[in-house]
């Protein structure tokens, strides 16, 4: 011990050197292992039916400087009571589900219709309190109740018809004033989708609650804008939603 205590001490004087080095080597081959993983999976046809937001962590939060993808962790997570059972929609790879929800819910059961979106998930985002399970959700949806739903980023893959059809479904799996939050996005103003895979873009935020109010007496639906995305948030229940007058987690 007092040998290796010696040799530290005499090769302290490279700690701010080797310091420099190793974090700078980690950052700059990280950041573009998953540019290029990036570019990879999205500059070629077909484009992918789910993102790996570890591209999203490691190299585009940095190059974009846009937060709204932690964002829609973070305006779901506030709806969840400590113990919440919960059901996320569409899921993709599982990165929200372990990262935002896993430490506040007793349970997860996180679905999505490609098998490449839960193997994924089932790899890379694994928790004792999570599961993942291939569903349609227009025909699997899960027979349970749930304190929360959570539908994020896949509102926009189905038709307007689809939707209102989900809803009244989505509102028999929650609880008495159980949540629902999510997040999507308003149609580009020339019209064009921003994804092939989008079915129908909302045009403001009145559009997006439009779907909710004939199921859920409390809706909020609120906006981010950043240069490249115009986002739209939502909660909905019978009972109460973040940061209204009774929300406990707040002060009075």
């Amino acid at each position: 011990m007092n040998a290796v205590n010696f040799l530290r001490r005499r090769l302290a004087f490279a700690k701010p050197a080797l310091e420099i080095l190793f974090s700078r080597m980690a950052e700059w081959w990280v950041s573009g292992a998953h540019h290029r993983l990036f570019l990879a999976q999205w500059g070629f046809l077909p484009t992918p039916e789910f993102f790996e937001h570890k591209v999203g962590l490691y190299w585009m939060w940095k190059a974009h400087r846009s937060p709204h993808w932690v964002e829609r962790g973070v305006f779901s997570l506030l709806a969840l009571e400590p113990g919440s059972k919960v059901l996320e929609l569409c899921c993709g790879d599982g990165f929200n589900a372990y990262f935002f929800y896993s430490a506040r819910a007793a349970s997860i059961l996180a679905v999505d219709f490609d098998p490449k979106a839960i193997a994924y998930a089932k790899k890379h985002f694994r928790a004792p309190n999570v599961s993942y399970e291939i569903a349609d959700i227009r025909t699997q949806m899960p027979h349970d109740k749930f304190d929360n739903i959570v539908w994020d980023a896949a509102i926009e893959h189905f038709t307007e018809t689809e939707i209102a059809n989900l809803m009244a479904d989505i509102k028999g799996r929650l609880i008495a004033n159980g949540i629902i939050s999510g997040f999507t996005i308003v149609e580009r103003a020339d019209g064009k989708k921003s994804l092939s895979h989008h079915e129908y873009e909302f045009r403001s935020k009145e559009d997006l609650a439009r779907f909710f109010r004939p199921h859920f007496r409390n809706v909020k639906v609120f906006e981010t804008i950043y240069p490249d995305r115009h986002n739209l948030y939502f909660w909905a229940s019978d009972g109460i939603i973040p940061f209204m007058e009774e929300w406990k987690a707040a002060t009075k």
